[in-house]
């Protein structure tokens, strides 16, 4: 996985050859167009808030492939929250030369809000990411192996070798979480991706080109997209350990929905005739809106489209938690979702069983 998508020449994200929408290799909530970034926009202006409207409050980015998502979200602090952009960086982490290109074109009119950083670097607000952790490497384990990958001849095949059975699956993400929380001095870590806290949890490994599922990972190496279900938990608990706290897991059903619940006016400034009301088992039903902007709501709400397939993990520092942000209004206890207890006599974050 490393090197199929992030070797400088060949991968298929730091080529620049993935390709995302309806004419590419796969669908995201950015490609339904720009309501999922105006809507994180609200939220991130709330944390904003939380954090006492500080002068220094800095959005990082990491994943953010052609900048739309960060361009949406500028455009509505622009917009909806000026004291909010007055003050606002939006800072992207990206390593790769052609990728800061497309996202530079993309950021043209904002371009004195934005700065680049290679790595992620000391900052008071927000990171937000958007399916980055599924494309991290990982390890395929099972009860005592491991596959690696081999050459053979002309293809390459998977060889197996035993291995401790404490190994981590997933470590380049836990490695990064611990990484963000050494940075993070205050606010919040919001990730968006998907996958299942443990007890739920089932290795996948998925690879894809033109919306069409592949029957090997090594197909079509560096033009195909190579991904995994997020381990919810084991992200949780190494956040926990480094200092943050658990603010919040929803899926994104609820979590768009508990949004839109604070702010209707955001739909229903896209038509004069919309209303916008929540029903008793709060559910957001949308009346008279634009017929695009309807379109898009089905898309990332909908239980069979977008609205469970991606789940939305908030980390925060710093933070007094008198009530949860607005996209968890809705949502259960996150520890008890993600199976987590905490025990007060040592402060170690244990699995419950």
């Amino acid at each position: 996985m490393e090197q199929a998508l992030y070797h400088p020449e060949h991968g298929y994200y730091s080529s620049g050859r993935c390709a995302i929408g309806r004419h590419g290799d796969y669908f995201t909530n950015v490609s339904v167009g720009p309501l999922f970034g105006q809507l994180l926009a609200a939220q991130f202006a709330e944390v904003w808030e939380r954090l006492g409207e500080t002068d220094n409050f800095i959005i990082v980015e990491q994943g953010a492939h052609h900048g739309d998502f960060a361009r949406d979200v500028l455009e509505s602090a622009r917009n909806c929250y000026p004291d909010l952009f007055a003050v606002l960086r939006y800072r992207i982490v990206e390593p790769f030369p052609i990728l800061q290109d497309r996202q530079l074109q993309t950021l043209q009119s904002f371009r004195d809000k934005v700065e680049w950083r290679d790595s992620i670097e000391p900052f008071v607000g927000i990171h937000f990411s958007n399916e980055l952790l599924d494309a991290m490497p990982v390890r395929l384990i099972g009860p005592g192996w491991e596959k690696l990958v081999d050459f053979d001849r002309d293809r390459f095949v998977f060889v197996e070798r035993s291995v401790d059975n404490s190994a981590a699956i997933n470590q380049a993400a836990l490695d990064w979480v611990q990484n963000v929380a050494a940075k993070l001095q205050r606010g919040y870590v919001m990730a968006v991706d998907y996958g299942s806290p443990r007890d739920e949890f089932r290795q996948t490994v998925q690879v894809r080109a033109k919306h069409r599922f592949l029957d090997s990972s090594f197909e079509q190496i560096g033009h195909a997209d190579i991904t995994t279900h997020v381990n919810w938990t084991s992200i949780a608990e190494r956040a926990q350990k480094n200092g943050l706290r658990i603010a919040g897991f929803t899926d994104q059903h609820h979590f768009l929905t508990g949004i839109i619940s604070e702010w209707p006016e955001m739909l229903q400034a896209r038509s004069s005739n919309s209303t916008v009301r929540q029903l008793p088992d709060r559910r957001v039903c949308v009346g008279d809106v634009d017929e695009r902007i309807k379109r898009a709501l089905q898309t990332l709400l909908h239980p069979e489209m977008l609205g469970r397939s991606f789940q939305i993990l908030a980390l925060e520092r710093g933070i007094d938690l008198v009530a949860p942000l607005a996209g968890f209004k809705f949502a259960r206890d996150p520890r008890s979702t993600l199976g987590l207890e905490l025990d007060l006599n040592d402060e170690k974050i244990q699995t419950a069983h």
